[in-house]
């Protein structure tokens, strides 16, 4: 991996020096063989169902007699109707769609390779048997001739179930699907149990298909809304707390008026419609706006204590976004490593799937009680889904923690450059090259150790899932507990791993010397971290909902005209969500920003003192920050009550880059 030198070095004394940027050599490398082997494993998970044939049974489906459609099959010992020449016959057709088996996730229907799907719905046997003299594809079992379509006694069990609803072929994959989504919204009732009343989804469902032009619409708005706050980061953070306190104070105050304003309208207006289902619709939605104003009342209420409690820190939150916000000035690549990490999470996904699809479809034919061909894998090469699970946690991981890694490798290159006009010409891309040459065993360890506590707590939740209505009240505090402690004890390895990974940006330690290294400086200086953490995140938190509240006001204002014909509750719920994540993908990167300037600080203050020879390579305002947040703690813990705002920069050979 372009490493040259040997194996990551030997633990070193707590008290020695830190070298930033000056030695590199490559870290954890046995994690890094480790971590290959893996990925060759999942590579050989994919060759494996390719190779058994499952690539073309998932690709141009099959019958339930083992045919695959679309070409000559070789015959089954033992199994009925199979090894048919299937080469004119290219779509699966289920002769009862709608019959899903939601607990073994497939549907519970014979399956015929067909000439043509029905484009039109075929009300009587009579219309099933004129579909097949005119197009040649016949849609009964292939026992049962077309002429005998009506008049056969077995053609009721051999036939579609009537009326056959149309259908169109899925792209690339060569299946019959229905046209209409009565069959998709019968599905999603059985599987949200909470809805006792049926007509409640189907209008909910309806609400999204037909606001799906808004819905995408406000989607797009709260990404641009996050891209237009992180330039407003960039260039004017020294207003932007400001901007974003009176914004939050005016949006949520703005949006718990417009709420109770139009519960009121609609409260107040005639129901002058008569039709049972308009009006219940109209119904529905003065509920949801009740719920969304008294809710938006007790969140104004809470933000306001909050605010009130944190005024004082507000002035030292401006220093912070200050220094941050040059940081994008000189690395203005960092706006767009959400995109890159994201791409690379859906390439990767999109390959998981399509393996866990060939899977689904891998092994050897085996009949099944109903005289039908299932595949299915034996021996040992059963237990490959748990290895292709443990890959999806562990690669994921691992992608997040090079995003992590590369922007405080970023970071620390600004940091550590005392004159900022030596920057490499694209500090990212060096970033990235150091990554790769020298730390991706770093990486592959640190993804490792989040993976050993998600894998736990994924099968707790599934536990808790699964016994659902049969566990007593004891045994559910238990689950619930230990899935709360491993869910609080991954947040906290999260945050030490990005801050051993800046260690190991830093002075290219492996992953445990940096683990500890990045654990005493942040116990050392426990209350700056207390602090930064909690102003900072919190304003960014606020960045948060000023976006999301944007979104969902626009879209109430929108959503508003289509009240008299659509439940927009869901649709509205999707908008909010899809914004939160936007914003938390963008900010998530400035928040990391912080964290890494931090502790970069942290360790710069300890080693120098300013004096010749140990300069500060800190920026004068980050000093300023930090000083003033002490000096306020300690004010605040024996009762003071000055300003901290007004103190002096606490070393004069802070360099004022």
């Amino acid at each position: 991996m372009g490493c040259c030198s040997s194996a990551s070095s030997a633990a070193q004394s707590s008290k020695r020096e830190w070298k930033p940027l000056e030695d590199r050599s490559c870290t954890d490398i046995p994690w890094l063989l480790l971590f290959i082997l893996f990925c060759i494993g999942m590579g050989f998970i994919c060759g494996f169902s390719v190779a058994t044939g499952a690539a073309a049974r998932l690709v141009s489906g099959y019958d339930s007699y083992g045919n695959i459609c679309g070409q000559k099959n070789a015959k089954l010992e033992a199994i009925p109707n199979s090894g048919m020449d299937h080469t004119h016959r290219k779509y699966v057709f289920f002769l009862d769609p709608c019959n899903l088996d939601l607990i073994n996730r497939k549907i519970k229907s014979v399956a015929l390779c067909v000439t043509a799907c029905p484009r039109q719905e075929l009300k009587t046997l009579s219309d099933v048997q004129k579909f097949a003299e005119i197009n040649g594809s016949a849609l009964c079992s292939y026992n049962l001739k077309p002429s005998e379509y009506t008049t056969s006694s077995k053609a009721s069990v051999l036939c579609p179930k009537l009326p056959v609803p149309a259908s169109a072929p899925i792209p690339f994959f060569h299946r019959c699907a229905p046209v209409n989504i009565s069959c998709y919204a019968k599905f999603a009732e059985a599987l949200i149990t909470f809805v006792s009343d049926n007509s409640v989804l189907h209008r909910l469902i309806s609400g999204v298909m037909t606001s799906k032009e808004i819905i995408l619409g406000l989607c797009l708005l709260s990404l641009v809304l996050s891209m237009i706050l992180m330039v407003i980061i960039r260039y004017i953070s020294r207003v932007l707390v400001w901007i974003l306190t009176i914004l939050v104070i005016l949006g949520s105050l703005g949006g718990t008026g417009v709420l109770w304003w139009l519960y009121a309208k609609q409260r107040k207006s005639p129901k002058e419609t008569v039709i049972p289902e308009q009006l219940q619709i109209a119904e529905d939605n003065l509920r949801a706006l009740l719920i969304y104003a008294i809710s938006a009342t007790v969140f104004t209420v809470l933000l306001f204590l909050i605010m009130l409690v944190m005024r004082k820190r507000v002035a030292l939150t401006i220093a912070l976004f200050h220094v941050a916000g040059k940081v994008f000035i000189h690395l203005p690549l960092l706006v767009f490593q959400p995109f890159w990490t994201f791409f690379a999470l859906v390439l990767f996904w999109a390959y998981w799937i399509m393996t866990l699809l060939f899977l689904g479809t891998a092994g050897s034919a085996v009949q099944n009680d109903q005289g039908f061909v299932e595949f299915r894998v034996s021996g040992p090469l059963q237990y490959m889904w748990w290895y292709h699970v443990v890959g999806l946690i562990w690669i994921s991981e691992f992608i997040l923690a090079c995003q992590q890694m590369t922007v405080a490798g970023a970071v620390v290159t600004y940091y550590f450059t005392r004159d900022k006009r030596n920057l490499p010409f694209t500090p990212i891309l060096a970033s990235v090259n150091r990554l790769i040459r020298y730390h991706l065993g770093t990486v592959a360890k640190g993804s490792f150790i989040i993976t050993l506590v998600k894998i736990p707590r994924m099968i707790l939740m599934y536990i808790h899932s699964q016994l659902k209505g049969k566990e007593n009240a004891c045994a559910r505090c238990v689950l619930k507990s230990c899935i709360c402690c491993l869910w609080c004890l991954e947040k906290c390895l999260n945050y030490l791993n990005q801050n051993a990974y800046t260690a190991t940006a830093i002075n290219s330690t492996n992953f445990c010397t940096s683990a500890k290294d990045a654990f005493v400086i942040l116990v050392e200086n426990a209350l700056r971290v207390a602090a930064i953490n909690t102003v900072g995140d919190f304003m960014l938190f606020l960045g948060k909902v000023l976006i999301v509240c944007s979104t969902g006001l626009a879209g109430i204002m929108l959503l508003n005209y289509q009240q008299d014909y659509t439940v927009w509750v869901l649709p509205l719920i999707i908008v909010c969500l899809f914004a939160f994540l936007v914003a938390h993908c963008f900010l998530s990167i400035y928040e990391m920003v912080v964290d890494v300037l931090f502790l970069c600080f942290a360790i710069d203050t300890k080693y120098n003192d300013g004096s010749p020879g140990r300069e500060f390579y800190m920026d004068k305002v980050l000093m300023e920050f930090v000083e003033n947040s002490r000096k306020a703690m300690k004010e605040a813990g024996k009762g003071g009550v000055a300003d901290a705002r007004e103190l002096k920069p606490m070393a004069s050979g802070a360099s004022s880059a």
